[in-house]
């Protein structure tokens, strides 16, 4: 047996300790979007496959015989091109995807489909907006230059940010409860744009807007093909025949 494991997410992290723990022949692979990217206990690879066909050649070439996708669930290219790859090797393919969270009470969401969509919910008049979407979504929202902008990356940014008035938080998450509330009151911020990931990692913000009666401009997520799932670490090393190795 030998494991890709498309990474890139908490959970991928923990899967790739699992899996080295366990003594599991795998690779875990990289995007490469992030400058510095966390150590992983497992080989490692950086960057793209040039599409599913550039994937399929990948998977024949190293000898993978199976194939975890613990991208970002909104990273749909990627995982539509690990469902065709996997079809076209004859691979077995499983996502690790934690379930979406569910808007409960006290939760003020404004439920859209699309990062254009996202900007025009966001009200005419000057806001404090915290856009919790990552760099690579922000230009749309400079239809609204008025609101007062709170970004947190993982990297510096690279260049000048499209907003006249913005605060950029260079932070590796994951973030507690405590010092999501302690970030937003500092900053005074009254509307938070997100995407629906799902899981532990990202939800204290969602938590702390709920305490501070903020509303959330709520990406759903992208239709994705369908493919076997799993919600947790230790479904993933039962699917891979590591049954010993769940304490992840």
């Amino acid at each position: 047996m030998r494991a890709l494991i498309l990474g890139g997410t908490s959970d991928a992290n923990l899967l790739a300790d699992a899996a080295a723990r366990a003594g599991l022949d795998a690779i875990y692979s990289y995007a490469g979007r992030t400058r510095a990217p966390i150590s992983q206990s497992l080989p490692s690879r950086v960057g793209g496959f040039g599409g599913a066909n550039g994937l399929a050649e990948y998977v024949r070439r190293e000898g993978i015989t199976h194939v975890v996708d613990a991208t970002h669930p909104f990273a749909a290219e990627i995982s539509s091109n690990a469902v065709a790859a996997c079809e076209a090797t004859g691979t077995p393919l499983i996502a690790l995807e934690r379930a979406p969270w569910a808007k409960a009470a006290g939760d003020n969401w404004i439920e859209v489909a699309d990062i254009t969509s996202a900007a025009a919910a966001l009200p005419e008049n000057r806001a404090r907006v915290f856009l919790a979407i990552g760099r690579r979504h922000i230009a749309a929202f400079s239809i609204k230059p008025q609101h007062t902008y709170t970004l947190r990356f993982v990297d510096p940014p690279d260049g000048p940010l499209p907003f006249p008035d913005v605060d950029v938080i260079v932070s590796r998450g994951p973030f507690n409860l405590a010092g999501e509330l302690e970030m937003m009151r500092a900053r005074g911020i009254e509307w938070i744009v997100a995407r629906n990931s799902g899981g532990t990692g990202a939800r204290a913000k969602i938590d702390a807007a709920r305490e501070l009666g903020l509303r959330i401009v709520m990406l759903t997520r992208p239709e994705l093909p369908e493919r076997p799932r799993a919600e947790s670490v230790a479904e993933v090393m039962q699917w891979l025949g590591h049954r010993a190795c769940l304490g992840a």
